[in-house]
């Protein structure tokens, strides 16, 4: 895992090329990733930033607007949930899938070496350079089925 004070470096210089101003809030959200690992929402981080740092002023626009620039960057990947918007997790970890459950919206992540030669290969058969993929698999989670069963 990249070094917090390198991981700042770059984003303080990615700030400065992109001509916005560096801000304790910016800064705030770049920690609260590189610390918590899950994958949030939004209003999760800027909720939890507001309950760890009442006397600071975060505006979820600053959230949205941070977290774009740190995609952008490729410092932090998200996960689409369509209308439902986008969860965020940090980016520099060593590369997984997803499992998403429909119901409850839990996030599994998995490795498979597996399915990543297969795409390499299917790349290949088509003569298509992959430069990066992902993977969500939509199901329902055990905790879920299982307490669709205990109803039954």
């Amino acid at each position: 895992m990249i070094d917090y004070d390198v991981l700042l470096d770059k984003f303080k210089s990615i700030i400065k090329e992109s001509g916005l101003k560096y801000t304790k809030q910016r800064e705030l959200i770049v920690k609260f990733l590189y610390d918590n690992n899950g994958h949030f929402t939004p209003e999760e981080i800027n909720d939890a930033l507001k309950n760890e740092y009442p006397d600071m002023t975060i505006g979820i626009a600053t959230v949205y607007r941070t977290l774009s620039l740190l995609e952008d960057a490729g410092l932090v990947t998200s996960i689409s949930f369509g209308a439902q918007g986008k969860k965020y997790e940090f980016g520099l970890k060593k590369h997984h899938d997803h499992l998403v459950c429909k119901q409850c919206g839990a996030i599994i992540e998995f490795c498979d070496d597996i399915i990543e030669k297969r795409q390499q290969e299917i790349a290949k058969k088509f003569n298509f350079k992959m430069t990066d993929h992902t993977m969500k698999i939509i199901g329902i989670c055990q905790s879920c089925q299982n307490q669709t069963k205990n109803k039954e």
